[in-house]
């Protein structure tokens, strides 16, 4: 091997490395802490998504599992809101999830006899309790229900979005 040539491709080389480690750093900066408007508005984008879900859960051929996630990362954080739209949160997202495992053992098993207990007519009251209830405290508390605009940042365009 001749590394004879290696001195003049050594800023280039630099240049790359550095731009590696460069996006790197930027990418492993901590997330801050979420606050309690954050989880509020992600359980009410969910609870709407879920209602979707649930108007057109039978007009589908194959089932489509309905949104937990905001819920699973969440649950333990809530003490914010009060006791009964804390409930009503609460037995949704139960229910939502037992559908979930029931959809699960359809699709696993190719049957549709799994899904023969599945009413969404048990999650639509305690949805729109919590859809009421989370839109309620984010208006008292925020002045809006409505997700705030994101800015997209200096470097997103050079190393990509969020």
């Amino acid at each position: 091997m001749d590394f004879g040539d290696i001195g003049a491709n050594i800023p280039t080389i630099l240049t790359v490395v550095g731009l590696i480690l460069l996006q790197f750093f930027l990418r492993r900066r901590r997330k801050p802490e979420v606050t309690h408007r954050e989880i509020a508005q992600g359980l009410l984008t969910e609870v709407r998504l879920d209602q979707a879900l649930a108007e057109s859960f039978h007009l589908r051929r194959k089932p489509k599992k309905f949104e937990v996630v905001s819920w699973q990362l969440n649950k333990t954080k809530l003490d914010f809101l009060d006791q009964p739209l804390q409930v009503a949160l609460s037995d949704a997202f139960t229910t939502i999830e037992d559908f979930n495992r029931q959809i699960d053992a359809a699709k696993k098993h190719k049957s549709a006899s799994y899904m023969i207990n599945v009413d969404v007519g048990k999650i639509k009251g305690p949805l729109s309790k919590s859809k009421q209830g989370l839109e309620e405290w984010l208006q008292l508390t925020t002045g809006t229900n409505e997700p705030p605009p994101k800015y997209p940042g200096m470097l997103d365009g050079l190393f990509g979005g969020r």
